[in-house]
């Protein structure tokens, strides 16, 4: 049984996987075995980072493949799974870094854009789980990303954090409908992260703000959530973590908690 909770040549499906987090995680996995990776990106902008990390995850001697596709809609997911199926065979792993931040005031945001946070954040979840449950071979491992956000009191992130609060639901009634199969299923809320998804959405006095916010700020290089202290946690839920299941965990130095 234990064999089956490791990365060594495993599939690995990783959604948003060709830059910052998502491109750490490929490469941190195919370092550790894994057989091969899909790395899926959004659009023609984040083209040449996938290709990018598709090149370095081969150097490291995993498969890999690039995938595009706005996963807004679920005939994008299932087709982002069915590619994978096809090039490199029934994923072991699935991890989703899709998400999309808006800051601003609720009496501020329009309709259209209330229903583009959801669906980059909700939607593109539940069906990116739900495809996973058909697809993954047993044992598998599925791995969300959410935000720390869901531990904060706090104004204008309403459609950004309420649009992956749904997550942590698709979540528990995930790992209860996998578990008969082996699977586990956990999101994963990291604080801020010195990456650029962050900092286009913050102005100076928030960034320094959020810099200070965490307990352990002082012992972080930029005083935001290093994507290198997140990933470890990713592959070990992937991997020994397994027993970890329905859950939603803030890994942020302390900036929330739940």
């Amino acid at each position: 049984m234990r064999k089956a909770h490791t990365v060594k040549d495993k599939v690995v499906l990783i959604a948003g996987g060709g830059k910052n987090l998502g491109g750490l995680i490929a490469r941190d996995l195919a370092s550790h075995g894994a057989k091969a990776v899909a790395i899926h990106y959004n659009s023609a902008a984040s083209r040449d980072e996938a290709l990018a990390t598709v090149a370095a995850v081969e150097q490291l001697g995993a498969k890999a493949i690039a995938l595009q596709g706005n996963l807004s809609s679920a005939g994008a997911v299932q087709k982002l799974f069915a590619d994978t199926v096809a090039a490199l065979g029934r994923p072991d792993i699935a991890i989703n870094t899709v998400g999309k931040v808006l800051k601003k005031p609720m009496a501020d945001i329009s309709e259209a854009e209330f229903d583009e946070m959801s669906n980059a954040n909700s939607k593109a979840a539940f069906f990116f789980l739900k495809e996973a449950g058909l697809q993954l071979n047993d044992n598998g491992k599925v791995v969300t990303l959410v935000t720390s956000l869901l531990g904060a009191f706090t104004p204008f992130y309403s459609s950004y954090a309420g649009t992956k609060a749904p997550v942590e639901h698709y979540t528990r009634a995930a790992a209860k409908e996998f578990g008969a199969r082996g699977i586990s299923v956990t999101a994963v809320g990291p604080g801020p992260m010195d990456t650029n998804f962050f900092y286009p959405a913050e102005g100076a006095d928030a960034v320094a703000y959020h810099k200070t916010a965490a307990a352990l700020s002082g012992f972080s290089k930029t005083g935001l959530t290093d994507i290198e202290d997140v990933v470890p946690f990713i592959r070990h839920l992937v991997t020994d973590g397994w027993w970890i299941t329905g859950q939603t965990i803030l890994i942020n130095g302390g900036y929330t908690t739940k």
